[in-house]
């Protein structure tokens, strides 16, 4: 594993969303907590130093366990759904997928004052992957399509259906309609809305009928481990399910361009709907992390304000709608 914890939501976007809750109180960890876990339920293991792993993200506190393992503890409630879900497919993924995938060796249980199940993992060597450290952006898109393929084509008649374990990942993109909705409202003034609702309607409009596959459901550049310039690994299965896979595909307008996204799409075979869902898909974080970036009349630092938070989400939007209206 790299120091990208896992998992963790797209920057910029905190889950769930409104129409699923209210966001849930994060419950506070650090290594005194972790030692005590670890002594008390996994001796073998006492006595490991453990620091936190940098750059945490939002489901999960995470910690470095020694040089080899890593401990990850469900940072609230919802996100402990998760943990029973890797546990029972993890093992299975691990034998079947191109690529290595994390996997759990131990599950613990509340203690010590912590509320939820957690998990002991096996570290995978890596970095996240960025675009300055890929090699080659072509072989990268291919390797990454031909390891989504793989996983699509994996027996999934026992595998679990979107739902709150995954933030419905895998459902109909309406879901987040409200959501999408109000972002752009926030946009009104600040962006040409109009071409924006444009490819929001036609990725509703692309209404999935397909059987179910199994889908990662958080195909991003810090769930993509990079060394030496290639694709070395995938992780962070806290949304995996069986459902409609465009939810993997928003990785084609956050990382991938010109021939390298045509490479994705035509190594994974999507059809137009599906291309277009998957628009959706990156379309709804993008513009939810983009409103969030907007001055609040707060004073903001410029260097780290609502300039530097947004950029990010502004070039991913153009990308999304130059390849929508593209002839």
């Amino acid at each position: 594993m790299s120091d990208t914890p896992i998992p963790g939501p797209t920057p910029g976007v905190t889950e769930p969303a409104p129409e699923a809750g209210p966001v849930p109180e994060r419950f506070p960890a650090d290594e005194d907590l972790v030692r005590r876990l670890v002594a008390t339920q996994f001796p073998q293991w006492d006595g490991l130093p453990i620091r936190r792993v940098a750059n945490e993200g939002w489901d999960n506190r995470t910690f470095h366990l020694g040089d080899a393992l890593s401990v990850r503890l469900p940072s609230a409630a919802p996100y402990a759904l998760a943990v029973e879900k890797e546990h029972r497919w993890l093992p299975v993924f691990a034998s079947s997928l191109p690529l290595p995938v994390p996997v759990p060796l131990a599950k613990g249980v509340p203690g010590e004052g912590y509320p939820h199940v957690w998990s002991v993992y096996r570290w995978l060597d890596g970095e996240p992957a960025s675009a300055a450290g890929i090699a080659d952006p072509l072989s990268f898109a291919v390797d990454l399509a031909a390891f989504l393929a793989v996983l699509r084509g994996l027996d999934a008649s026992d595998g679990p259906p979107p739902g709150q374990h995954n933030w419905f990942r895998g459902g109909p993109l309406r879901t987040y309609d409200g959501e999408t909705r109000r972002a752009l409202a926030a946009l009104d003034g600040h962006a040409d809305t109009e071409p924006l609702r444009g490819v929001w309607e036609t990725a509703l409009r692309a209404e999935w009928d397909g059987r179910p596959v199994w889908f990662h459901g958080d195909v991003a550049m810090g769930n993509l481990l990079v060394r030496n310039g290639a694709l070395a690994g995938v992780i962070d299965f806290g949304t995996c399910g069986v459902g409609d896979p465009a939810c993997d595909l928003p990785i084609a307008w956050t990382l991938f361009s010109g021939q390298s996204r045509a490479a994705f799409r035509e190594r994974l075979a999507v059809d137009a709907g599906t291309w277009a869902r998957g628009r959706g898909w990156a379309l709804w974080k993008s513009l939810v992390a983009w409103a969030g970036s907007l001055p609040t009349g707060g004073g903001d630092d410029p260097a780290r304000g609502p300039e530097a938070r947004g950029r990010e989400a502004r070039r991913i939007v153009d990308e999304i709608v130059a390849d929508h209206y593209r002839p």
